[in-house]
């Protein structure tokens, strides 16, 4: 173990001797290559084989000691590449078989290599702000076998910053606001500056602000960036605005530091320190006496240099009994006071008012210890205004009984013109009051009279509208209520509450109550009704009343020996009166009826007709069977209904159609001259003959009437003026349908032994017909036979 620790000794020292005799001359070179750069001492550190756990344990390996990080300046711009350092490992002993390799970030592209040497050189301009640090990768492996010699060794170039990034404000340019008349040192707001060198190495970061512009008003805080308030009483009202240049400027603010600005707007914010001041120290408005209640009779103005809240006012009257006639509002659009009426005004009364009016500023500042205020002198000239007459009362009540003549004075209204003209008045009745004109009332005194009866019972009330208009100005009209009670009077007599039904059990016993009778009265009495009842038939044989005291009687039977078959309805007249001045009293006519009732005095059945049914038949089985009969009517009476009801078709097309033909023909021949052959079952037909026919294949919305035309009887038609009346007819009548109709005879009977006379069915052609056989058919068709030889000779000539 002493000899291991002995070695290990001394492999240490010829180590640490090694990369010192390696390090002093490629720092001199890379001095010589930055010139002006400070001295970068760059080296690595490649460690050797590492033993295993085990290994690690029982022995300690040998390795060489080097740096393991190097530095190289950042925005080098020189003609040579850049000697970052040496990568030295203590197997090296000038053996030329060891090869250098490195790996890692920007191995090859930014840094090379020298593979025998293991001299590091930057090929490229390096920007720390773009990237700070690169972390590599050394090995040594063996030149002809390409394995490696030395586990892989990882080490950090990192990139040396200098001042090349000014500071930035990447927030501006900003705005700030602070209260007017704040004190000296009040903070406005807070810039920030950045700078993208390193912040760690020297004061390449280091910023230090300044104010360019804005002095004396603001000043900044040299490293908090904070902008204060450097002058006392700066006002709004004077100037609302600044514009501050800040500077921040590396290096700790030192000569050859760079620098960048912006700019921040300062506004000064309203505080109330002004008062509102009216723009008159007095105003004068003239208002007519007539101005209407919450009408505007002028405005006032207090002006305010404050904005905002700070500038608005309230407005008061202050002092006087006018308060009580005035009052004052303030229009929030335009911050005036608008003055307006409490109470009428009255020129014959008061002619001029004097007001004292404050403007008030409604916030409070805790800073200069407001409200502000200011006070101005109002004076009102009331102008006399041509008034209405006014009433003595705005609602007059009068009463009259229903039973008043005509033209009784009712009661009387007044009213007078307040002017100093006293203008005489005139008084009339609205009569879309008193549309029925029940009332009238004298133009000049006022009195109301009575025009038509009244009835109480109609209307208790009537509510009429009385003006009054000056004799020299129409136009001035005031109005007055008048409601008139009308009082009652015993002027109706009472009647039965209701229309009663009473009934009579057959079975009933002496004294029962058929019926209890109450009455009514129309009049309204002021210590209410009481009525008197009695029979008109004062010794009634069969029915007595009896007074129940409280205005209602009862009717009473006097037998038991009531009978349906005998008399069914009895008719009772009973007179009701009243006690009024004079007594009113009516005859009501009670109806009894006699019915057949249960051993309870239940009402069974009223109808004589009961006894004439079966003694063993119920009421319920003489229901069931009127149902049963109603029920079978009702059948029949739909089955003939729906077989009346069935549709007809519109046209009727017979399955063959048949023409009635007469033919007539003369004795003495004649051929076709004397056959009259027409259709004529339409001509004997009675519509036919009267010209007009009924159509069954429409129904027509209106009807057509022909005109009547001259025709024949059914036995001497003229066939030529019948078919032109029917063609006039169909060409002028509405109803008929759009299209006509034609009917061709193409066969002209059965049975004839001359056949067919048309030329359309006959088969052969005329060169061989032969019509000799015409002329044994008489004289006529012989001269027909004649006519075809004479055609059929001049065929061949």
């Amino acid at each position: 173990m002493l000899k291991r620790g002995e070695e290990m000794q001394r492999d240490l020292l010829t180590s640490l001797l090694l990369v010192w005799i390696t390090c002093v001359p490629y720092s001199s070179m890379a001095l010589l290559n930055n010139q002006s750069q400070s001295l970068q001492m760059v080296s690595a550190m490649i460690p050797r084989n590492r033993p295993s756990e085990g290994q690690r344990i029982l022995s300690r390996a040998k390795r060489g000691w080097v740096w393991n990080q190097m530095f190289v300046l950042e925005e080098f711009s020189g003609p040579d590449p850049i000697l970052v350092g040496r990568l030295h490992t203590d197997l090296d002993m000038g053996n030329k078989n060891i090869k250098y390799v490195l790996a890692g970030e920007g191995a090859g592209t930014i840094f090379a290599i020298n593979e025998r040497t293991g001299d590091i050189h930057a090929m490229k301009r390096l920007d720390r702000e773009e990237k700070a640090e690169y972390t590599l990768t050394a090995q040594v492996i063996d030149r002809d076998t390409d394995k490696p010699l030395e586990p892989p060794s990882e080490f950090i170039i990192k990139v040396q910053d200098i001042n090349d990034n000014p500071p930035q404000f990447i927030e501006g340019p900003y705005k700030g606001s602070v209260p007017e008349m704040s004190q000296v040192g009040t903070s406005v707001t807070r810039v920030t500056a950045t700078d993208a060198d390193d912040p760690v190495y020297g004061n390449s970061a280091k910023l230090v602000y300044s104010i360019l512009e804005g002095q004396p008003y603001f000043s900044i805080d040299q490293t908090t960036a904070i902008i204060r308030v450097a002058l006392a009483g700066m006002d709004r009202e004077m100037r609302e605005e600044y514009l501050v240049v800040i500077q921040a400027k590396d290096m700790g603010g030192h000569m050859g530091g760079l620098s960048g600005t912006t700019t921040v707007t300062v506004t000064l914010t309203d505080i109330n320190d002004n008062p509102p001041k009216f723009t008159k120290g007095s105003f004068e408005f003239t208002i007519p006496e007539d101005l209407g209640i919450g009408k505007p009779g002028g405005r006032v103005k207090a002006n305010d240099r404050d904005i905002g809240e700070n500038a608005k006012s309230a407005y008061s009257i202050i002092g006087g009994d006018e308060r009580d006639i005035f009052e004052i509002v303030t229009d929030a659009q335009t911050q005036e006071g608008i003055l307006r009426l409490k109470k009428p005004l009255d020129f014959e009364s008061k002619k001029s008012y004097n007001l004292t009016v404050v403007a008030t500023n409604i916030c409070a500042d805790s800073i200069t210890g407001g409200p502000y205020m200011d006070q101005t002198m109002v004076k009102i000239i009331v102008e006399d205004a041509d008034e209405p007459p006014v009433f003595t009362k705005s609602t007059y009540l009068f009463d009259v009984h229903e039973n008043a003549a005509i033209n009784t004075v009712i009661g009387a209204v007044a009213a007078r013109d307040q002017d100093a003209t006293h203008s005489q008045v005139r008084y009339f009745i609205d009569r879309h009051t008193d549309l029925e004109r029940q009332f009238n009332i004298n133009v000049d005194d006022g009195k109301i009279t009575l025009a038509k009866p009244l009835d109480r019972e109609t209307d208790m009330w009537h509510n009429i509208t009385v003006t009054a208009t000056e004799v020299r100005n129409h136009s001035q009209i005031s109005r007055a209520t008048v409601a008139i009670k009308v009082l009652d009077i015993n002027d109706n007599a009472p009647e039965f509450a209701s229309e009663y039904e009473a009934f009579l059990c057959e079975n009933g016993k002496p004294g029962q109550v058929i019926q209890t009778i109450s009455a009514v009265d129309k009049d309204n009495p002021s210590q209410g009704h009481t009525f008197h009842y009695r029979l008109e038939m004062l010794n009634n044989p069969n029915f007595t009343i009896k007074n129940n005291l409280d205005n209602s009687i009862s009717i009473l039977a006097k037998h038991d020996s009531f009978r349906r078959q005998k008399q069914d309805t009895y008719l009772l007249p009973i007179v009701v009166t009243d006690d009024g001045e004079p007594p009113m009293s009516s005859t009501n006519t009670l109806t009894i009826q006699v019915c057949s009732c249960s051993r309870e005095g239940n009402v069974q059945s009223c109808n004589v007709e009961a006894f004439v049914l079966p003694i063993g038949l119920s009421m319920g089985a003489l229901i069931a069977i009127l149902a049963c009969i109603i029920l079978l009517l009702v059948i029949v009476v739909l089955y003939v209904t729906l077989r009346r009801h069935k549709n007809e078709p519109l046209i009727i097309k017979d399955d063959e159609d048949v023409r009635e033909n007469i033919i007539r023909y003369d004795d003495e021949g004649g051929g076709e001259e004397d056959t009259e052959a027409f259709d004529i079952a339409t001509l004997q037909n009675p519509d036919g003959i009267s010209g007009y026919l009924p159509r069954k294949d429409i129904k027509p919305d209106l009807q057509f009437m022909p005109r009547q035309g001259q025709h024949s009887g059914p036995n001497g038609v003229d066939v030529d003026e019948f078919i032109n009346v029917r063609l006039h007819e169909a060409d002028n009548d509405p109803t008929a349908p759009p299209y006509d109709s034609i009917q061709i005879y193409g066969y002209e009977g059965r049975g004839s032994i001359a056949g067919s006379l048309s030329s359309l069915e006959t088969a052969s052609s005329d060169s061989d017909q032969n019509y000799d056989y015409l002329r044994e058919w008489g004289p006529r068709f012989r001269r027909l036979g004649e006519l075809y030889s004479v055609g059929e000779s001049d065929k061949e000539t």
